[in-house]
């Protein structure tokens, strides 16, 4: 049997596997009716990532936006090649430190908001040094 060995199209770091060739019989007669149905399997990276430069995978580790739907120990899905917008989740770096917010932009005034009451929201002048927008959430994996 050849096989060949691969890794996964996701990103730098995929796990290492082999693909080996299974030979079968040949079939005849009509296949079944089912084959005509027959999809292939859901590829995650195909489906969330859509720029595989640009796409990060961080771990949630705080609570700050579980109104989001987005719970500590969820996998975020974040690509830095989206502008961020008002509404847009978004990574922020603040003093050195990460943030998962909710973007809001009103003139030149920048509202990093928490999606639970137990953070406050953190004003931001539109021109503050200290803060850098470092990528948009584009999707979150959470186990149930």
């Amino acid at each position: 049997m050849d096989g060949e060995i691969g890794y996964g199209a996701a990103y730098k770091g995929s796990k290492q596997y082999t693909q080996w060739e299974v030979p079968t019989a040949n079939a005849t007669g009509f296949g079944a009716a089912a084959d005509d149905y027959m999809e292939r399997g859901i590829d995650l990276n195909e489906q969330l990532v859509h720029n595989k430069p640009a796409t990060f995978f961080f771990r949630m580790n705080s609570d700050a936006m579980t109104g989001a739907g987005i719970f500590s120990g969820d996998t975020l899905v974040v690509d830095r090649s989206i502008k961020a917008m008002s509404g847009k989740i978004i990574i922020a770096i603040l003093d050195g430190e990460l943030l998962v917010r909710r973007l809001h932009k009103n003139f030149n005034q920048l509202t990093l908001v928490a999606e639970n009451k137990k953070f406050s929201d953190i004003q931001l002048n539109g021109f503050d040094e200290r803060a850098q927008v470092w990528g948009v959430v584009t999707y979150s994996i959470h186990a149930v």
